[in-house]
């Protein structure tokens, strides 16, 4: 089966790890360091996405909801439906934060922030 833009529905987590993410502009905005599993749902709670030195993040990541990443194969990479102004002032976490309280704290604000249905409700 595949997705509405043609793509298959499974891919191995280790196919998707270091690949590139680009904002609406097209810009490289960083790549993908892991993906968060929800154990008891089987569902993707978020992709990590270190931005790097490119929004002077330093050591932190954000959780960017699953569904908001769309494959371009033009790109070879992930685009998500954001400007770099909405990607600045997103939540940022460090890595114990990100999976801190199961991991619950950063995928609610991060669903919240930017207005993605829950996929848990």
């Amino acid at each position: 089966m595949t997705t509405p833009s043609g793509h298959t529905e499974a891919i191995a987590a280790s196919r998707v790890i270091g690949t590139s993410v680009y904002n609406t502009e097209g810009k490289s905005i960083g790549s993908i360091e892991d993906v968060m599993l929800d154990k008891m749902s089987n569902g993707i709670m978020f992709a990590v996405i270190g931005f790097g030195g490119f929004l002077g993040m330093g050591e932190k990541y954000h959780a960017i909801p699953w569904a908001t990443l769309d494959y371009d194969e033009d790109k070879g990479g992930y685009v998500v439906p954001f400007t770099k102004e909405q990607l600045q002032a997103a939540p940022a976490y460090s890595i114990e934060e990100l999976t801190g309280a199961d991991g619950e704290a950063a995928r609610d604000a991060s669903f919240q922030y930017y207005h993605v249905k829950p996929y848990w409700h």
